[in-house]
């Protein structure tokens, strides 16, 4: 498990790591409030679908705990005022499935608590406020040991399946944007399977891309990696088919490991942008396309990617980039920030975060209960992984 933690979590206290100041700064926000959440999130404070999805479910029970409930008087004003919250916090990112499928269980558990006798009592209300609690933290919680299942999962999966290995039967691989400690509660999804990998001796490189406009990958990924360890080698989104193409014998590629923040009902993903390019990338030069998602982050709802609604964001984060400033001397000086202008700053963007990536370039998907791999239409079947899921959404 890495020692990194974007989330630090006590009941009545939430800190998040502002992974903006990355790789440089180590600073931890206190969200008292749901509107803190909100700008947390929305700012990309906080990024990656299983974070997003803890960070709002605890913000809310930071305000519970702390007595916040409206003018709540009744266990149905209680459970309103909740469900209220949480479709704010929704609109926070809508594209991150996690979210959604949180906001649901926490729907289903306050709406569930028995209160008969209760309704007009403060202990009807303490007894909805107790279960959102309960419930959110479990959300936290499990989230570790989906991870590390996730990982190891993974990792096994590669290796058995790999196109290529090293003379000593390691794999290198190629992940995109962050999707490790930072972007969950720990440990991580695709970049779990690469710390797998590496903890078990299998892995002889990593290669991460810079994942722009964000940079999520040079700034967070690049840091994690250095953090742990792992041999590792940062390149430009547009550097991949080189890699693929030029990284001949022991440091070929075997795969691509990318996260997700929506996997469809035929396996249609969504995950940052750049990830469809990989794909295209991956097939004609054979390397292995595997893309590491909890179960939370499957939408058996919607049925191809057409239906998944894509965030567009600032056009300021094309045309322009902020960060530390670098002194004369080569070092980092991290009480300078500058923000300077890269593009005409009257260029029309177009600035999508994700964009969807067909099942039929996707070879796995690795899930805490299992690795599901393409069917012979092109599609994934998940019926056997959520047999309970698939027969309340799609039925038999």
């Amino acid at each position: 498990m890495s020692g990194l933690q974007a989330i630090r979590y006590t009941r009545g206290k939430l800190e998040v790591l502002d992974q903006l100041k990355l790789p440089h700064e180590h600073h931890y926000d206190e969200i008292l409030t749901s509107e803190e959440a909100f700008e947390c999130i929305k700012s990309m404070r906080v990024r990656g679908a299983p974070a997003i999805a803890i960070v709002a479910a605890l913000a809310h029970g930071v305000e519970l705990h702390g007595g916040s409930c409206g003018d709540a008087t009744t266990t149905d004003e209680t459970i309103s005022h909740i469900e209220s919250r949480l479709d704010y916090l929704f609109q926070s990112r809508p594209t991150a499935v996690d979210l959604t499928n949180a906001i649901e269980h926490l729907k289903n558990t306050v709406r569930s608590v028995d209160v008969s006798g209760k309704e007009d009592h403060p202990d009807g209300r303490e007894a909805i406020i107790d279960a959102y609690l309960a419930a959110a933290e479990e959300i936290f919680r499990k989230d570790t040991e989906t991870n590390l299942l996730i990982g190891e999962h993974g990792s096994k999966w590669l290796l058995e399946n790999a196109p290529t290995k090293s003379a000593t039967g390691e794999v290198s691989v190629l992940t995109h944007c962050n999707t490790g400690s930072l972007a969950t509660s720990g440990h991580g999804t695709a970049l779990g399977i690469i710390r797998s990998l590496h903890t078990g001796g299998h892995l002889h490189h990593a290669f991460c891309t810079e994942t722009r406009p964000y940079n999520q990958g040079s700034r967070l990924t690049a840091f994690e990696l250095v953090y742990e360890g792992i041999p590792s080698t940062l390149i430009t989104d547009s550097m991949a088919g080189a890699v693929f193409a030029t990284k001949k014998d022991e440091k070929n590629i075997a795969a691509v490991i990318v996260g997700a923040d929506r996997v469809v009902r035929n396996g249609d993903t969504a995950n940052k942008i750049g990830t469809y390019s990989l794909a295209v990338l991956a097939k004609y030069h054979g390397v292995k396309f595997i893309v590491a998602a909890p179960t939370t982050s499957i939408d058996l709802q919607t049925e191809n990617g057409a239906g998944i609604k894509i965030e567009e964001r600032n056009p300021e984060e094309l045309t322009q980039i902020s960060g530390a400033v670098v002194g004369k001397d080569g070092k980092v000086d991290v009480s300078q920030t500058a923000r300077i202008a890269t593009a005409h700053q009257d260029i029309g963007v177009w600035n999508p975060a994700f964009d969807v990536t067909p099942a039929e370039l996707i070879d796995a998907i690795v899930t805490e209960r299992g690795v599901v791999v393409k069917g012979v239409d092109g599609s994934f079947d998940f019926k056997d992984i959520m047999p309970e899921r698939w027969a309340k959404v799609v039925g038999n």
